[in-house]
Formats: structure tokens, sequence, C-alpha cells
């Protein structure tokens, strides 16, 4: 068995001076969530074996700020493939990972909501930052496009905002 760990980047920032859409920055609350969500994770034993993020700014500060706060000893790979695309495409770019028992994906709307349902059969509002636990039977990633899999959890951070893991005012 194999755990699939989707996480939603964290909360841009639309005001912010950006060019491309690519390029658009997390917002301050965007930072403190995929903090506290780097915590949470820790704090679950939910940490992942390797974590691999779009390309996008927003989807990979937010890797890189949860893997920090969270203590998290894993690499951070990037994946231009997931931005912009949909859920057979980050399938297919998945099932050629490492042979990790945790795997986290982060990337961006619809497409990881659609992504949950397509894996497990489960509606999932992906809320920025949220994590999706997702337990797969499978031996290795080469067979994530042909397998269902179980929804464990869902986390969503303002669930933890004033909790334990929150270190904000």
């Amino acid at each position: 068995m194999r755990t699939l760990m989707l996480m939603r980047h964290a909360k841009s920032d639309w005001d912010a001076s950006y060019g491309a859409d690519h390029d658009r920055p997390l917002s301050q609350r965007g930072v403190r969530s995929a903090r506290l969500m780097g915590r949470v994770m820790a704090g679950a034993e939910l940490i992942p074996d390797l974590v691999i993020s779009s390309t996008a700014i927003r989807a990979r500060t937010t890797a890189q700020l949860a893997a920090e706060s969270g203590a998290w000893a894993c690499s951070i790979d990037l994946e231009p493939g997931f931005y912009g695309t949909g859920p057979d495409t980050v399938l297919t770019l998945a099932s050629k990972a490492p042979d990790v028992d945790r795997l986290m994906l982060v990337g961006h709307q619809p497409t990881w909501s659609l992504l949950v349902e397509k894996l497990t059969g489960a509606r999932a509002d992906m809320k920025t930052a949220s994590v999706a636990i997702i337990d797969m039977m499978i031996e290795t990633w080469a067979e994530l496009e042909t397998v269902q899999g179980i929804l464990i959890s869902l986390h969503h951070p303002r669930a933890y905002f004033g909790s334990e893991w929150d270190d904000a005012p």
C-alpha cells in the first residue's frame, strides 16, 4: 500500500506585482497556511517521502514552506506538467515517481478536486493549502492510473488556526 497526499497551493496574492499567472506569489495568509500545514502533517506523522510540485511560484513556495516548517527531510521535485493540466496528465506524470511509500503532489484547482474524485469517487473541496490523504492499494506508483484509492482524510488549514500547530499571534 502507498499513500498519496494531494496538496493544493496556499492562497495567492492577486494584488501583488507579477507578470504571468505562473509567477503569482503567495499572500501573507497563504504563507501562514503553508507553514501551518507543514507542521500539521508532521504532527499527524504524515510526512511525505517525496514532494513533487507544480513549477508555479505559488505551488512551489507552498511546498517549500510546508517542508521547512514541518521539518520534512524529503526532496522537492518540480514538475512543469502539473501547471494548467487535468487529472489524467497528473496521474501519468505521478506514475513515474520513484519507489517511495508517501508521495505528495502540490498543484492547482480545479485539477486537484477532480483528481480526488477520480481516484476515490469522493468529492473533496480542495480549498487553498488543503491536503487530501489517499490510501492506494498499489505496489508501485506505476499502477496509479489503474487503481481506485480511499480518501482517508482531508485537512483544511482553517481547521487548525489557533491550534497547537499555529504559531501566528
